[in-house]
């Protein structure tokens, strides 16, 4: 509500299911996609399950998928005690990390979303390392075309790990033209038509919107409204280089300082 204290809290995901064997029963599951470690992460799974519960009236089923690159953070429950009163939440948690060891796996598993989480993994394994990343990233997305996906599925999923594993303009350039000849040597022209590989002016000028964004979605996530002001002087930068560091400094970042002075 607009006079609420704590102001707007949007879940990231809430889906309506229904059972396989079409039974009336239906229930509620909210996913909670955690990029940073967040010590308030349990007490705001916990609002989002009640005030689902409150919307719909239905059982809802709270989960947490932990992108962060700390090991040893795990929370899965919020307990709120008082004088006898006892409220509290258990949820499943997925960590990503978990699946680092597996690269091998995921690349060839049958699931698209593998393709994401290996995306993710390393993205956040090759921060500062434009060389190897650009290997993983060429990598990932010709093992895009082994899986007997269609032409859409591909394009979805290489715009994905393309936004995950952003480049240098140089080397974006040089992965571009790898993966336009790799698809003619496959003869599978699946992205060749994407405006993400049309010519070096329109690639220049999609690359930066694309960073603007991811840039702008990152700093309300973390930083909320003292980040979106900063936005004006971010959109003011004419390098790319600048926006790519911009890009990489941000999960890191401990206070909206840093950033401004990156932004300089």
């Amino acid at each position: 509500m607009r006079e609420a204290v704590a102001g707007r809290v949007l879940a990231d995901k809430l889906f309506k299911v229904w059972r396989k064997d079409g039974a009336e029963a239906w229930l509620l599951i909210h996913i909670e996609v955690q990029g940073q470690v967040d010590p308030d992460l349990p007490r705001r799974m916990f609002i989002y399950n009640v005030r689902a519960f409150q919307l719909y009236g239905r059982t809802v089923v709270s989960l947490a998928v932990l992108c962060d690159d700390r090991p040893d953070w795990r929370p899965n429950q919020y307990i709120q005690e008082a004088w006898g009163c006892e409220l509290s939440l258990k949820f499943p948690v997925v960590k990503l990390l978990d699946y680092a060891a597996d690269a091998e796996g995921l690349a060839k598993h049958a699931n698209p979303f593998a393709q994401v989480v290996l995306g993710h993994l390393k993205a956040q394994e090759t921060q500062g390392n434009a060389t190897e990343r650009y290997q993983w990233k060429l990598q990932l997305v010709r093992g895009l075309y082994d899986h007997g996906w269609t032409a859409e599925d591909v394009r979805q999923l290489f715009r994905l790990i393309d936004w995950m594993m952003a480049l240098p303009l140089d080397l974006q350039n040089q992965f571009r033209g790898e993966v336009h000849r790799y698809e003619e040597g496959k003869r599978m022209p699946y992205l060749s038509s994407m405006e993400r590989l049309a010519k070096e002016e329109g690639e220049a000028v999609g690359l930066r919107k694309g960073l603007l964004q991811g840039i702008a979605a990152a700093l309300r996530c973390k930083f909320g409204a003292a980040g979106v002001k900063l936005l004006p002087r971010i959109r003011a930068l004419k390098s790319t280089d600048k926006l790519q560091a911009l890009t990489e400094a941000i999960p890191n970042a401990t206070s909206v300082e840093e950033i401004r002075e990156l932004a300089r």
